[in-house]
């Protein structure tokens, strides 16, 4: 009887953790409906090829930058470097469906873009640094950060492509949006295929940063989930221990 009553407690319990977890996607409160923007942006950036197509994504993108920003209680200071960069990839955005493939606009769109991702990690690892333990959001909010850093990146590389002369990937050309974000987090998580090469500077330089960076995040955020994390048995067994008459 007292099994039967321990286990319907346990599935009572992972039947609520489901719960919470469900709606953390659905909450402008909560980092689960970032990823899912952020999933939104990288399906998009990796299907629509056409001119038009990189407007909406910088649109899109500003609504996730802004959500990103909301949830983590960003700054005042950080907010208005936001509001500015938001002002000038939507101008841009909007002047590239106007002039000619040539002009160079698009390049300055991606820079945009990869700038927008740049300021919503920052106010992201802040938020999350000093959260006291390491909770559902706590992993929500570090996988949100390392995927815009991923993103950043790839449309960093994206816009170096675009204004240099010479394809970003030498022989293999100038790449896609689809293979600059392959090529970028595989950077990132120091994977390294090999197929896609960055033929020359400032693309190999960047890339160096890139997994620079990524090695740096995974090794903090294993650190505060190391120093902060204790399971729940270990949390019971303490919590028995003080209960305990001295």
């Amino acid at each position: 009887m007292a099994k039967r009553h321990e286990k319907a407690e346990s599935s009572d319990r992972e039947a609520r953790a489901v719960g919470r977890l469900l709606r953390s996607f659905l909450s402008t409160d909560s980092y689960g409906l970032v990823l899912v923007m952020i999933v939104v942006t990288y399906v998009m950036a990796a299907a629509l090829s056409e001119r038009w197509g990189a407007t909406i994504l910088v649109f899109v993108q500003i609504g996730t930058v802004w959500l990103a920003l909301r949830t983590s209680e960003a700054r005042r200071g950080l907010l208005v470097v936001a509001n500015v960069l938001f002002a000038v990839a939507a101008a841009g955005a909007v002047i590239n469906l106007f002039t000619d493939a040539e002009s160079g606009l698009s390049g300055f769109v991606f820079v945009a873009a990869s700038l927008l991702y740049v300021v919503a990690p920052v106010a992201i690892v802040r938020h999350v640094a000093y959260r006291p333990g390491v909770d559902q959001e706590t992993m929500l909010g570090a996988l949100a950060a390392y995927l815009l850093i991923g993103m950043a990146f790839a449309f960093a590389y994206r816009s170096v492509g675009a204004i240099e002369t010479a394809p970003f990937f030498g022989a293999d050309g100038e790449g896609t949006i689809s293979q600059d974000l392959f090529f970028s987090f595989v950077t990132l998580t120091t994977t390294g295929y090999g197929n896609l090469v960055p033929a020359g500077n400032p693309g190999q330089s960047m890339a160096v940063l890139e997994a620079l960076l990524g090695q740096l995040f995974l090794v903090t955020a294993v650190g505060k989930i190391v120093t902060a994390w204790r399971p729940r048995v270990w949390r019971e067994a303490s919590e028995g221990t003080e209960d305990e008459p001295g």
